[in-house]
């Protein structure tokens, strides 16, 4: 919560000009987010400007709230109003940094900061944790760890937290200055350097250096020196008095050893004053390996005594600490967040709660929040934003939950440990309801996931939401901010599963949805969607289905265009149209042969309205298709012409698809239709490293087997180990969509971060992978595609296009929809 301070306070830390101030109003909280305000009186909105929104077009609601405190842009006419304050300055950004670096000038308390190109959030929520057995921990939510995370990180330390921990991440060259001078770290810890990123920075060397500045103030900094030139680096750049540096080989202040077995490892530190501490953790993968070796010399730096570490560390399981969507028993939903320990985490996960599609019921299950100060406060706070997002159910476990009982006496049930819950809590009884299940680790929140979760088939597609709004603020900085984004959800949504993906876009901002044929518009309208719908393929019988859930189709042949006229007027309404326009695809639409009885059509038939009009280009991911493309759309640009002519009013008019977004900026006209490239893959190439892949298929190990030389596997013996060795046979096949292409090495898979070539024929529900010299064993995960196995190499491998490897998976594999 950020300290009480006054408007003219506010005005001085941002050097901002006050316009009607209230000398006797006290702000003590930040907003950026509308639909995040407890105490309007109290509430600074911060409008910031972003891809999706301007936060000013919300402020005349926000006003009607009862906020009274607005920090604007210079730019901006204000509401007159005689009881709203509006300071005002140049960049609304940068102001909000500047309240993060007074709100950090206040915590005495040791703050420690995370660097690096992968695994600082795992890192940081271990630590967390690790400390939290001792220490009240403040620590930023999920990744918040950007130019606006890590204010709103600084903003949710309070006074009773001992120690903070927030994660810093840059995207290009010169962000890390400001984090900087927000965080001040007395400890830093820099995790590896990675690719990540770089298409924003000149060099690797940069990159580094950009990162490294966030510790030039720090008291010390802990890092790999095994990681040669992120060493060599760090040892010029800082002195050796302030470096704690680890490593597998003698000479570092801790040397580590490690040794592998089972399941687990033992990991012994020796320090440089030759004192030596073993500890036993649940990982034997390198990542895992190095991630708990950055937790374990943080924490013994700080002063935590081994002792206490191994206690943590017994919590800590290799799971995924993030944010999840799941199917869940009886068609409801479930938001997994079984790891969060904290008022900040909550907060995040009831507002991704509030923006999915609506329930029948929202139900609560959550635990005591450990080491947060006073429980009279804590749980006063929990009970407000309980009322906030009216739940009506409440499932609480503890000791210290019980507070929330007096406030909720008909909602609330109370058990004083998870398997009291979970000898309660009978599945059948949830029906179409949204499940938020949160609590820290000690809890063991997963088993309650485990009874809730729907039984689907076990290989899994995860879908990276913040992935997914990556990618389209990517190209939305490509496009005028003027111009609409219709984004492209037919065919199951790419795969990643429709209404989840319908529902994040429209939360994202998107101005129309585009699906394939009318059941899939009538299946998003169901599930809540409101966005306006096109329909690429309606067939005729589908006509009602369109009027009904306000649905509108493409009309691409004057015969089409006549049915549905006449549909209309026996029926007696009106419908919204889309004109397809045929440029040289030649699939549907009009030609230039067929404008003269199209325009006779649409002054004959008012009750058809001309919603939009577009032309798809046939070659824009391919520089050698240019000149057709420019061809393409100057006969569009005088097509379109011709029909706007007529009308009385100017419908929409829109040409490029994602790979057009790209190659033909010039021609954005009113809208651009987004599609492959929202879903991470950029055909063009020349963005590759600028986009996020945003689904990991993934299933597991069924069976480990060992062969003598000669034998054979699979169908047609067409698999064969000449000199015997290991197969491991795993839980997908050609009927969850893992194409029979792949068969006989042409595929291959990562298990522990090891490619495993697939051996023999791929069957229906199961196929085999070369295991010879890797330690595997039954359950272990293996990686299908995503981030490090790329769509575009595995389409290349077998002769076809990304979007036949991602509309390919099954309905029967279960999505899992997720915030990292």
């Amino acid at each position: 919560m950020f300290q009480e301070i006054s408007q003219k306070k506010i005005a001085e830390i941002v050097e901002g000009r006050i316009i009607n101030q209230s000398n006797e109003l006290l702000i003590s909280q930040i907003a950026i987010d509308s639909r995040q305000i407890l105490h309007p009186d109290k509430t600074l909105f911060v409008a910031l400007r972003g891809a999706k929104a301007d936060g000013q077009a919300f402020i005349p609601q926000l006003a009607d709230l009862g906020v009274k405190t607005f920090l604007v842009h210079h730019d901006y006419d204000e509401l007159v109003a005689p009881d709203l304050c509006f300071i005002k300055v140049s960049d609304t950004r940068r102001a909000l940094q500047l309240l993060a670096k007074f709100q950090r000038s206040l915590f005495t308390n040791p703050v420690v900061s995370i660097a690096g190109s992968n695994g600082k959030t795992i890192v940081k929520e271990w630590l967390g944790q690790i400390l939290g057995q001792k220490y009240a921990v403040a620590k930023s939510p999920k990744s918040y760890n950007s130019q606006v995370g890590v204010p709103l990180s600084i903003f949710g330390i309070e006074g009773y937290h001992q120690v903070a921990i927030l994660e810093a991440g840059i995207s290009k060259a010169g962000e890390m200055s400001a984090l900087e001078e927000m965080i001040k770290p007395n400890l830093g810890i820099f995790t590896n350097l990675g690719t990540a990123h770089q298409e924003g920075f000149e060099s690797l060397e940069s990159k580094l250096e950009e990162k490294l500045s966030l510790f030039s103030g720090s008291n010390f900094l802990i890092y790999c020196k095994d990681q040669k030139h992120v060493s060599e680096r760090i040892e010029a750049l800082f002195p050796m008095d302030k470096l704690v540096g680890w490593s597998d080989r003698a000479g570092a202040e801790f040397t580590r050893s490690v040794k592998v077995k089972g399941n687990a490892s033992r990991l012994i530190l020796m320090k440089s004053d030759l004192s030596t501490h073993t500890f036993q953790v649940p990982f034997t993968d390198v990542a895992s390996l190095e991630n708990i070796t950055h937790v374990i010399v943080a924490a013994m730096t700080l002063g935590l005594n081994a002792e206490s570490i191994q206690e943590g560390i017994l919590h800590l399981k290799s799971v995924d600490m993030r944010l999840t969507l799941k199917p869940g028993i009886n068609d409801s939903l479930l938001i997994d967040d079984t790891y969060n320990n904290d008022l900040a985490g909550l907060k995040v996960a009831l507002d991704f709660m509030h923006q999915q599609r609506p329930k029948r019921r929202k139900i609560l299950i959550l635990s005591d929040l450990l080491q947060q100060g006073s429980p009279e406060k804590i749980y006063e706070e929990v009970a407000e934003l309980i009322k906030k997002y009216q739940f009506d159910l409440l499932f609480g476990v503890g000791k210290e939950i019980f507070f929330l009982e007096q406030e909720f006496p008909e909602a609330f049930t109370g058990f004083s440990s998870t398997e009291e819950l979970l000898t309660n809590l009978d599945p059948e009884t949830f029906a179409n309801d949204m499940i938020l299940i949160t609590g820290a680790r000690v809890f063991g929140f997963e088993e309650v996931v485990n009874r809730l979760q729907q039984r689907i088939h076990g290989t899994t597609l995860e879908i990276n939401l913040n992935a997914l709004t990556h990618n389209y603020n990517f190209y939305k900085k490509l496009i005028s901010p003027k111009t609409k984004v219709m984004v492209m959800v037919k065919a199951f949504a790419y795969g990643g599963g429709a209404v989840e993906i319908a529902n994040q876009i429209q939360t994202m901002g998107a101005n129309y949805l585009g699906v394939a044929f009318s059941d899939e518009g009538v299946a998003l309208r169901k599930q809540g969607i409101k966005l306006p719908i096109m329909v690429l393929n309606a067939m005729q019988e589908s006509f009602g289905l369109c009027s009904e859930f306000d649905l509108e189709p493409v009309v691409f042949s004057p015969e089409f265009f006549e049915s549905l006229a006449s549909w209309c007027t026996v029926h007696g309404t009106t419908m919204r149209i889309h004109l397809d326009m045929d440029t040289g695809m030649h699939r549907l639409g009009f030609d230039r042969k067929q404008l003269d009885k199209l325009k006779s059509l649409i002054q004959l038939n008012p009750q058809l309205e001309i919603a939009s009009i577009y032309t798809h280009l046939v070659g824009a991911d391919e520089d050698i298709h240019r000149e057709f493309s420019l061809s393409q759309l100057k006969d569009f640009e005088e097509m379109k012409n011709e029909v706007i002519d007529i009308l009385s009013y100017k419908p929409l008019v829109h040409a490029l698809n994602s790979a057009g977004i790209v190659a033909f900026p010039e021609f954005q006209f009113d809208m651009v239709r987004l599609g492959i490239g929202l879903y991470g893959v950029e055909v063009t190439g020349k963005h590759d490293l600028a986009l996020r892949a945003i689904s990991t298929l993934k299933t597991t190990i069924s069976q480990v087997k060992e062969l003598e030389a000669g034998e054979t596997i699979g169908y047609s013996r067409k698999g064969v180990l000449s000199t015997g060795g290991k197969i491991a046979t795993l839980a997908i096949g050609y009927a969850d969509g893992y194409d029979r292409r792949f068969s006989n090495g042409k595929g291959y898979v990562l298990i522990n971060g090891q490619k495993a070539s697939i051996i023999g024929n791929i069957c229906m529900d199961m196929c085999m992978v070369d295991v010879s010299g890797m330690e595997v064993k039954a359950g272990d995960e293996a990686i299908i595609y995503g981030e490090k196995i790329s769509l575009k190499e595995l389409a290349d491998q077998i002769g076809t296009i990304p979007y036949e490897l991602l509309t390919n998976i099954s309905t029967r594999v279960k999505r899992v929809y997720y915030l990292d």
